[in-house]
């Protein structure tokens, strides 16, 4: 039986010591990272005033030069009154407001980073789904008889924004 001392038990000693100063290493290496990308990402959130995406204030969304006409015409609207950005442009279910508030600031931001979006803007399929479901939230009633007719008349899905275009952003 090898003793302390013995060259055995000094070999597996060494054998040891390296496994776990590699481990060590390879943590140190995975706590820089994390730390790395969780500073440009604080960063970024800061910068971006990200907080204020948190808020119901429509004034936030012209945080991007980009929307500074889409609040404008938000302004003009019939809807300006009544609903904000979020009323809208979000899920009215707790958890869906949160996941598409999460997407699009992700995705947005991304775009507007990298200068790689459309323009004018364009609403995406996923994001006109969720108009689609506000507009339907809040005009139930005319909302329900409208989609009982349509879904007998058209061939293609009903959409509000079709004949409202200018409800919530009036371009004039």
């Amino acid at each position: 039986m090898p003793t302390e001392n013995s060259p055995t038990s000094q070999s597996r000693k060494n054998r040891l010591g390296h496994v776990f100063a590699s481990v060590g290493l390879a943590y140190a290496l995975l706590a820089c990272a994390l730390g790395l990308a969780g500073g440009v990402g604080l960063f970024t959130f800061g910068y971006g005033q990200g907080a204020s995406y948190l808020s119901n204030d429509p004034a936030a969304c012209t945080n991007c030069h980009v929307m500074q006409d889409y609040f404008d015409t938000w302004g003009n609207s019939s809807h300006h009154h009544v609903a904000v950005c979020n009323d809208c442009h979000l899920s009215h279910h707790p958890i869906g407001k949160w996941v598409t508030k999460a997407d699009n600031g992700f995705f947005h931001s991304l775009a507007f980073t990298l200068d790689n979006y459309h323009k004018p803007i364009r609403i995406k399929p996923r994001n006109r789904v969720v108009t689609q479901n506000a507009c339907t939230h809040c005009h139930e009633e005319i909302a329900h008889q409208t989609l009982f007719l349509s879904e007998t008349s058209e061939s293609e899905p009903f959409n509000c924004v079709r004949c409202h275009s200018d409800v919530g952003h009036a371009f004039k």
